[in-house]
């Protein structure tokens, strides 16, 4: 005779939804390694803007309040310097819009929450690698300027100037792509609180500085308001790039939506 059939084990033997199964197992390394991705692209792109101003800082570069005659001695003496932190903004421009764009991707993928946030970066970094652009292809024209002068010509006063100008405009476009990608990253439970305060405060600083542009191409002293928020985003990107990097697949159920959780 057979036995009756046992109610708990039909139930037990059910088939799982995949969906169900993968929400109860953690991110999948596929994930992890988005995650690993994005955070080295934020460590380097951190480590080639910290090399870029210690180049400079190194050869002893003008600052924009200097007399103009230093300035032509500067670039017409220091031509190597400069090219080395010309050539680090060709590579600063694809890593940042790479991190900004593959941040954007772990936000949408873990429940969408901050991606108004991480649009904002994306687009205000697409903005700052124009400006960004701009300056340097403006520094290239002062360094070919300065070899070729024996004083300084009002053409070359010029450039120099817009090429302020252009650092200047840069400050508050960074400063939305700071705010904006940390924003995001908080909403998506990607950092802790404490970098969505520094990236308010430090953001802030650099709008706040941004808004003198016209004085910082004059060589105002504001420009310095914004220096802060320039090493906070660099800590910022260290911070959040090793947070990425050390993604773990035993993590918990991080994909699931975050609207509804605490912020």
């Amino acid at each position: 005779m057979e036995s009756p059939p046992n109610p708990a084990a039909a139930l037990d033997s059910r088939p799982v939804p995949v969906s169900a199964a993968a929400a109860t197992t953690g991110p999948t390394p596929t994930r992890a390694l988005r995650e690993r991705v994005v955070g080295a692209t934020a460590i380097a792109l951190a480590a080639s803007v910290a090399i870029q101003n210690a180049v400079v800082l190194w050869a002893g570069a003008p600052s924009y309040a200097d007399p103009i005659n230093e300035v032509l001695a500067f670039h017409a003496e220091h031509r190597v310097a400069v090219a080395i932190a010309v050539g680090l903004e060709a590579l600063n421009l694809p890593l940042l819009l790479g991190f900004l764009t593959g941040l954007h991707g772990l936000v949408e993928r873990r429940g969408r929450a901050g991606t108004d946030w991480s649009r904002l970066a994306v687009a205000a970094g697409a903005t700052l690698s124009a400006v960004f652009a701009v300056y340097a292809v403006l520094w290239n024209g002062v360094v070919l300027s300065a070899g070729e002068l024996a004083a300084p010509s009002p053409e070359f006063e010029l450039t120099w100037q817009l090429h302020a100008a252009a650092f200047a405009l840069a400050l508050p476009a960074l400063g939305t792509t700071f705010i904006g990608a940390a924003l995001a990253a908080h909403a998506s439970r990607l950092t802790p609180p404490w970098q969505r305060l520094l990236a308010v405060a430090g953001g802030g600083l650099l709008l706040i500085a941004g808004a003198a542009s016209l004085a910082i191409a004059d060589g105002s002293a504001l420009l310095f308001v914004g220096m802060p928020g320039y090493a906070a985003w660099l800590v910022w990107l260290l911070a959040t790039g090793t947070r990425l990097v050390r993604a773990r697949t035993a993590d918990g159920p991080d994909d699931a939506p975050t609207s509804d959780k605490e912020e």
